[in-house]
């Protein structure tokens, strides 16, 4: 992984990239919201079918990069992005590109769960209805039941598809969001602090739903935990100060970080 940056990127394990070609590519990334200079010259590349984690202090970029991903930036008046971002070989800020269709291929799961005031039927049914992904009500019931089952949550609701999302517990309403990302057929799941409003039973249970989406989605995650970072990807980029202080195999960048700042962040100097 040969990039132009200031950042130190420590070689990824081989066994990771040589089965999974490049989802992401950034390349020079600014982002500045007014005059306040978020994301410093970032450059970095994210495998397809890998969770990549990000982590670093608050206020450090990371959440503000992964925004920039899906171009929810956009909703920001005084934001300004710079550089290039390539999914598939598409630079996501062309200005041909059809902001619409690039939320349907990079899903966005929030820190808090939002499901919309609607039946737990009609939360997922709502994506593919609108993208016209469906032929007709069997085939979208069909989507329905299997998107709910890919996010582990059908055999809980299968009884009450017409009940309130909302009147789901915090675990399960953040499945059902998970559910109603994949519904429209993303190539990438993104996801801000997913598991920061859940307890821990129901963290351990999102995190094992990560593991198993990783086989077929490139997955990018911002979290606050360490330890789940640890446990739940397989890269790892330390973000500090809007910089991309280093990036690259997250077993080693836990065991033997290679710059000083990440070292100090690991061991609880700062943060």
């Amino acid at each position: 992984m040969q990039l132009v940056t200031n950042s130190i990127i420590t070689p990824p394990n081989p066994a990771i990239m040589a089965e999974r070609p490049v989802k992401i590519e950034a390349r020079n990334v600014n982002v500045f919201y007014g005059d306040k200079h978020a994301i410093k010259d970032l450059s970095i590349d994210i495998p397809d079918r890998a969770v990549s984690a990000f982590i670093g202090p608050s206020g450090c970029g990371k959440s503000t990069f992964l925004r920039s991903i899906n171009r929810m930036n956009d909703t920001i008046p005084s934001c300004r992005v710079t550089g290039d971002i390539v999914i598939d070989n598409k630079n996501i800020y062309d200005r041909d590109l059809d902001v619409v269709q690039l939320r349907a291929r990079v899903g966005m799961v929030f820190q808090k769960p939002n499901p919309f005031p609607k039946s737990i039927f009609e939360n997922v049914a709502y994506g593919p209805r609108i993208h016209g992904l469906v032929k007709d009500k069997t085939d979208l019931e069909e989507t329905v039941v299997t998107s709910l089952k890919k996010a582990g949550l059908f055999e809980e609701v299968k009884d009450r598809m017409q009940h309130p999302g909302t009147g789901l517990s915090g675990g399960q309403q953040q499945r059902l969001c998970i559910a109603r990302a994949i519904a429209v057929n993303p190539e990438v799941i993104l996801m801000d602090e997913p598991c920061s409003a859940l307890d821990p039973i129901a963290t351990a249970r999102i995190e094992e739903l990560i593991d198993e989406l990783k086989q077929n989605y490139c997955i990018v995650i911002v979290t606050h935990s360490m330890q789940q970072a640890a446990r739940v990807s397989q890269l790892t980029a330390f973000f500090h100060l809007g910089n991309l202080v280093e990036f690259g195999d997250t077993n080693a960048m836990f065991t033997a970080p290679v710059e000083k700042r990440t070292q100090d962040y690991i061991t609880g100097r700062f943060g």
